[in-house]
């Protein structure tokens, strides 16, 4: 038996880590465990949780916020299909975003179980929660905007489609860039569209929900012209 190698702990650290944000218990838009809690989950040194954070903060699933702490920012690593998605022209986004989203509420609405709704009513009330101020304050945007990439996420993820939740998590670094450049805040929310979607997927509505989704991303696309 040989002794562990520095670089071996940190990529059995930064596996584990992948692990936790592959399986879902941390989420897309929710915040990961502070570096102490991290070093004592994982029996091992800061420096080793620092390197293995920081490596899938390369990898673009996790995000670092001043004073705020570190982020899922998606479930994967950035692909070149993410790449790609980062030179796509808006409409054509917003497209993409619509074939995926409307299809995944009718299925979610069909899936869904007790867990997928109580999570999916959680993310709403967060994310509304943080729209509601008429004009969010700079610091606070891009949280508010994860919010609600979150709360889109947990549909798809009620769909129980692993392959639309991965092509999903692909879309979501390139959503968060896209939607800061748009106001953030009540005006912009779209609360009541949002909450027609979550309510006919709880409802097993599938029509519904499908119809829901559409609608709220026909709100989007007035106000990105």
């Amino acid at each position: 038996m040989q002794p562990v190698r520095r670089q071996t702990l940190i990529a059995q650290v930064t596996e584990q880590l992948r692990g936790e944000i592959a399986s879902g218990r941390w989420p897309v838009g929710g915040r990961i465990p502070t570096e102490t809690e991290l070093r004592e989950l994982t029996g091992t040194a800061r420096n080793t949780v620092r390197e293995a954070v920081q490596a899938l903060v390369h990898a673009g699933m996790l995000e670092r916020r001043q004073g705020s702490g570190t982020y899922v920012l998606s479930a994967c690593a950035t692909s070149t299909l993410g790449d790609y998605f980062s030179a796509a022209r808006d409409t054509d986004l917003l497209e993409l975003r619509e074939a995926l989203e409307v299809t995944a509420a009718g299925l979610a609405a069909e899936r869904r179980d007790d867990d997928d709704v109580a999570e999916l009513r959680r993310l709403l009330e967060e994310r509304n929660r943080l729209w509601a101020p008429e004009q969010v304050e700079s610091g606070a945007e891009r949280e508010a905007i994860a919010a609600d990439l979150a709360m889109h996420r947990g549909v798809v993820a009620a769909s129980h489609n692993t392959i639309y939740l991965e092509f999903y998590d692909s879309l979501v670094p390139v959503l968060q860039e896209h939607l800061q450049e748009f106001p953030v805040g009540f005006a912009t929310s779209y609360e009541c569209a949002h909450i027609a979607v979550i309510d006919a997927v709880a409802a097993g509505d599938a029509p519904a929900a499908r119809a829901a989704a559409r609608e709220l991303l026909a709100e989007v696309r007035l106000r990105e012209r």
